[in-house]
């Protein structure tokens, strides 16, 4: 597979037809809006930001293929910006739970099970149930490098990738490596795309933002990310 095969078919689904109306940048997360009104989240490491001219006021297209920047500030806005065609409701019909760790609570009883991405309450949702694995980047207390990822994935029956792989460009790799577990990419990065599928992923959990002022708070850390909108959930099965 070319390296670069993944992120040139979610780019090439994102639509021609909208324009970038903002760039909005908060400490931990960034948010694009569109002249047709959509919206679009992607994290961001601290003391980041993306120079407004290369947004701004151009063809969400064109903004989306910046996910191939080596600048991951540019990356994260190019992924913000094909999240902003893909995470919409209208596109889904929400059953059952849409928190990715407690919908598929019961297949991870007992199982090896590795998050790459140190989630938010992770051991809380996860304690006792299975034998856990969290990888990072940063790792703390009983996390492991990312760079276990090589040797322990390819031995988990379930893994969850946070979003924020698609702007480091490590989420081919880990698809890869998950060949053999259930795999879910988790998070409000998440692109709700189905070609994902074709390349290894079993479900989609991600985010829409439905509420602006709320949206424009939680970028001000006036509130959690999660109040201004809603998470919804694809699985394979469904397409």
């Amino acid at each position: 597979m070319n390296a670069w095969e993944l992120y040139d078919k979610v780019i090439a689904g994102v639509p021609t037809d909208d324009t970038v109306r903002e760039c909005l940048q908060g400490t931990n997360w960034m948010c694009i809006v569109t002249e047709r009104g959509r919206y679009g989240l992607n994290a961001v490491q601290p003391g980041t930001a993306v120079d407004p001219r290369k947004v701004v006021g151009r063809p969400l297209r064109e903004v989306a293929a910046l996910a191939k920047s080596w600048c991951f500030n540019e990356a994260a806005a190019g992924i913000a910006a094909i999240n902003a065609a893909r995470n919409q409701t209208e596109f889904f019909r929400p059953e059952g739970e849409q928190d990715a760790f407690l919908r598929y609570r019961d297949r991870l009883l007992g199982k090896k099970v590795a998050c790459v991405g140190h989630f938010a309450y992770l051991e809380r949702r996860l304690e006792g149930l299975c034998d856990l694995f969290v990888l990072e980047r940063k790792p703390e207390g009983n996390d492991y490098p990312d760079t276990a990822c090589e040797y322990l994935l390819p031995e988990m029956d379930a893994v969850f990738i946070t979003g924020s792989a698609f702007a480091n460009k490590t989420m081919p790799r880990l698809l890869k490596l998950c060949e053999n577990a259930f795999t879910v990419i988790s998070g409000p990065s998440t692109p709700m795309d189905p070609v994902l599928f074709g390349y290894g992923a079993d479900a989609l959990c991600g985010f829409c933002v439905t509420d602006d002022e709320k949206m424009r708070a939680a970028l001000n850390g006036d509130g959690p990310v999660f109040a201004c909108g809603q998470m919804v959930c694809l699985e394979r099965k469904e397409v």
